[in-house]
């Protein structure tokens, strides 16, 4: 600990491991995308060591909140922290959501109104679904009721089930917070669940993929980005019922917590606007 009450880590080799995994992930799968020999086990080797790092950085973060290392001070760069990753998400969202609103309310109709889009591609009319103008690909738009619907309302149970799970943590009840975790955790796979089948039942049956020209692409890349989020996100909650159930966080000391369930919030917010703007308008 510093004079001030900062705590400051001793020098670690965590760092030096991310950054050598990250490479040997980002040069294996250049290799496996051109076919060439040993990008699979490239990939494979970053992934571990990746794994490796996550599991050994953060296990020493945990060692040290445990031990009482961290005070009000690395509590709140720790908020300042998350709270900015948050934001960086936001703005990552922003953009394909920005694509897809150029796409439907600008590039289409120019297209489909413009002379010289008459001359290249007759017929044309626009609208939304579409394809776009030069491409052949039939599919049948996804509904918003059936399973987006019902993944919307998992999505929102879990949210409640989480802040549940909150209340129980401040006013310490434990047997709460681990039910409303295990919830919430339960929640979030069962969201996932339905998601894989509606993406084999898009590509099977209706002909949506990612080749579907503007809209199958914006489709795929928000549902599928928000889906990664998902899955990252019930990883983080069950090692966050893991630390529960070993006995970790305090009522006045559980920034950990408080973390995973404004992430997992965030995720519930994208999905709302994705229900709205991507399923049903």
């Amino acid at each position: 600990m510093t004079p001030g009450g900062y705590y400051l880590p001793a020098p670690s080799h965590w760092p030096l491991v991310g950054s050598l995994a990250l490479m040997s992930a980002a040069l294996g799968a250049t290799l496996l995308i051109h076919n060439l020999a040993g990008g699979g086990w490239l990939l494979a080797a970053g992934a571990a060591g990746l794994a490796a790092m996550l599991v050994g950085w953060f296990g020493k973060v945990i060692q040290e909140s445990e031990s009482g290392l961290h005070g009000a001070q690395v509590d709140l760069s720790f908020r300042w922290g998350m709270g900015w990753f948050i934001f960086s998400e936001v703005m990552f969202f922003a953009a394909f959501f920005g694509a897809l609103f150029y796409g439907r309310m600008i590039s289409v109709p120019d297209l489909a109104g413009g002379e010289q889009v008459r001359l290249l591609w007759p017929g044309y009319s626009g609208g939304w679904p579409t394809t776009g103008p030069g491409i052949e690909a039939a599919f049948t738009p996804m509904s918003p009721w059936g399973i987006p619907a019902l993944n919307t309302l998992l999505l929102l149970s879990s949210g409640a089930t989480v802040t549940w799970a909150h209340w129980g943590l401040k006013r310490g009840r434990r047997g709460q917070l681990n039910l409303g975790l295990a919830l919430t955790v339960a929640l979030g796979l069962t969201f996932l669940g339905f998601q894989a089948y509606e993406y084999h039942h898009a590509y099977t049956a209706l002909g949506l993929t990612l080749g579907a020209g503007i809209y199958g692409a914006t489709f795929f890349m928000l549902t599928g980005f928000h889906g990664l989020h998902v899955s990252i996100g019930s990883l983080m909650l069950l090692v966050i019922l893991g630390r529960s159930l070993a006995g970790h966080f305090r009522p006045d000391h559980h920034f950990a917590f408080e973390a995973v369930s404004w992430y997992w919030h965030f995720v519930d917010v994208v999905w709302l606007l994705l229900f709205i703007f991507v399923y049903w308008l």
